[in-house]
């Protein structure tokens, strides 16, 4: 490490978010496999789209077919996975790029991490909510019922843990409402934090 020397450009992330017109965060969605993590990012990164922003969502599967294909599915595995999304996460918010990410993240201290490693002002936790009987009930990958057989070890939920935020910045309970009600919760917390424009 005493051989590293960072570049220092000469475009500041100021000038990046004046470019853009925008505030880069990375919202950072959380929630057991079914939960609506991925659905929900899907559907904001369309929204904010079509208003003008500039953004990229990065999701669980995604990056273990490519960067992270490499890493297991055991604890240690699930730290250095965020970890290392966290690390792409810091890049896409200097470039001044919204960063939606939907991962299990099962672990608080890895979620800590990443607020550490982004910039807590950076970051925004949202905690897409559902009872497992309801996320084994949706089934949408057909994980649950592999795993429920033991064709799938340390999933989440089943033989492997979840922490739950304690206080997230967004909560939200997909079980009781749907995905308009949802997005209109997190477009109502995040306007002001990603804003140097109006947003409808």
């Amino acid at each position: 490490m005493n051989h590293i020397y960072p570049i220092q450009t000469k475009v500041s992330p100021v000038q990046r978010e004046a470019l853009l017109q925008q505030r880069p965060v990375v919202l950072w969605f959380t929630g057991l496999s079914g939960s609506g993590k991925s659905t929900l990012a899907v559907q904001l990164e369309a929204h904010l789209h079509q208003q003008g922003f500039k953004t990229y969502l990065l999701d669980g599967d995604n990056i273990r077919n490519g960067l992270n294909k490499d890493l297991s599915f055991t604890d240690e595995g699930r730290v250095e996975n965020i970890r290392r999304i966290g690390e792409v996460s810091r890049l896409f918010v200097d470039a001044g790029i919204i960063v939606l990410s939907a991962f299990i993240s099962p672990f608080a201290a890895d979620r800590e991490q990443v607020r550490s490693i982004v910039g807590a002002e950076n970051f925004v936790e949202v905690f897409v909510d559902a009872p497992l009987e309801v996320c084994e009930q949706r089934d949408v990958k057909g994980l649950y019922k592999k795993a429920r057989a033991g064709e799938v070890k340390n999933f989440t939920g089943i033989d492997s843990p979840y922490e739950p935020p304690v206080q997230p910045d967004v909560h939200i309970p997909t079980h009781l409402q749907n995905v308009e009600e949802s997005m209109e919760m997190l477009l109502s917390f995040i306007r002001s934090r990603i804003s140097l424009k109006a947003i409808v």
